[in-house]
């Protein structure tokens, strides 16, 4: 009675569920890996130098637990509607297999579990997965929208990661347009100031001003010398010539002070503090360009660094369409309980006996 009760009612009662109420399901197989591709510059390929395409491990760690996650089976479900493909079969008729459309999102995904198989090759990073359904086509589309959504979350990954190695260079570059931008702005707003482009070029305009008048000084000096010799204090030409000294230096102090060269404290805009003004905001221009120069390249090498690296979801097997249906797999779920019946009444029957000797 007990081999009857705990065998052969379990394995009667699941026979007649699996070949009366159990409908048939289809499966669709889809496998894919997480690809990362490594492109070589021109230099690399002229030395010799390339770079396979691998798989990144950590990247198909994440897929593979976003293949279990809540937000993909909310994402499969808006796309093609799981509750109305799994529920095409009523629970009342096959309450194990099908899916109450009245349920939660996480009965969905509970449910998700049983028809989702995944399997997950860590050595390799090849993932395959198996999709059921109630109708070949359902479970074809089921599996490609997995597939379009693993692969919507890698390129979502390789967006976020590309973003994130060029943030920091695009902000160094933003700052040193600024800084460029603000060190030209002030040397314009010198020159329009002072209406003078180059005080450089002026100051070397009145340094030759200055040695043309320390020639003419000397040529003055020396004709009133020879004046003095040949004539008269009182005699006209030589007051010409004193006056004519005294012009000349008076003109050369003017244009000494202009240089700010002078030992008065007059007051006024001399060019040497115009030289030493601008010669600042030169220094700040060049030092602008250089920082805006190295800061463009670390760009340009950052984005050259993102166009060589790219990750995809490379699928090897398209999902595919049944033309049988293979679940359930009655006779292997018929055989596991008969197994596991036996296995339970024979360990009952032990320990019944070995209670009862030692009674």
């Amino acid at each position: 009675m007990s081999f009857i009760l705990f065998v052969l009612s379990p394995i009667v009662l699941s026979s007649y569920y699996l070949w009366v109420n159990a409908a048939d399901q289809y499966a669709s197989r889809v496998a894919f890996s997480v690809r990362t591709e490594e492109k070589s510059s021109a230099i690399e390929l002229l030395g010799g130098i390339t770079e396979l395409s691998g798989s990144s491990s950590s990247d198909t760690d994440i897929l593979f637990a976003f293949l279990s996650s809540q937000e993909l089976v909310s994402l499969v479900d808006s796309d093609v509607g799981l509750r109305n493909i799994w529920s095409k079969v009523s629970v009342e008729r096959d309450p194990f297999f099908a899916f109450d459309p009245a349920g939660t999102i996480e009965d969905l995904q509970e449910h998700w579990s049983r028809k989702i198989s995944i399997v997950y090759d860590s050595s390799t990073g090849l993932i395959d997965l198996e999709v059921l359904a109630f109708d070949p086509a359902d479970a074809r589309r089921v599996a490609q929208a997995v597939l379009d959504e693993c692969a919507e979350m890698i390129n979502s990954i390789s967006r976020i990661a590309q973003e994130d190695s060029i943030r920091f260079t695009r902000e160094e570059l933003a700052s040193a347009v600024e800084r460029l931008k603000a060190a030209r702005r002030a040397l314009t707003e010198f020159r329009n100031r002072t209406q003078i482009v180059d005080p450089s070029i002026d100051t070397q305009n009145q340094m030759g001003l200055l040695v043309t008048l320390q020639q003419q000084l000397a040529d003055a000096l020396i004709d009133s010398d020879l004046l003095r010799d040949t004539t008269r204090e009182s005699d006209p030409r030589v007051l010409q010539a004193n006056r004519r000294i005294e012009v000349i230096e008076a003109r050369i102090q003017e244009e000494r002070r202009k240089l700010g060269l002078g030992k008065d404290g007059e007051s006024g805009q001399v060019f040497a503090n115009l030289v030493g003004e601008y010669e600042g905001l030169i220094v700040d221009r060049e030092f602008a360009e250089v920082a805006y120069t190295a800061a463009l390249a670390a760009h340009d090498s950052a984005l050259a660094e993102v166009r060589k690296q790219s990750r995809y979801l490379a699928a090897h097997v398209k999902p595919t369409l049944a033309e049988k249906a293979q679940h359930p797999k009655r006779e292997i779920i018929i055989s596991l309980i008969a197994l596991f019946s036996f296995f339970t009444w024979s360990i009952m029957c032990l320990v019944f006996y070995s209670l009862r000797d030692r009674s």
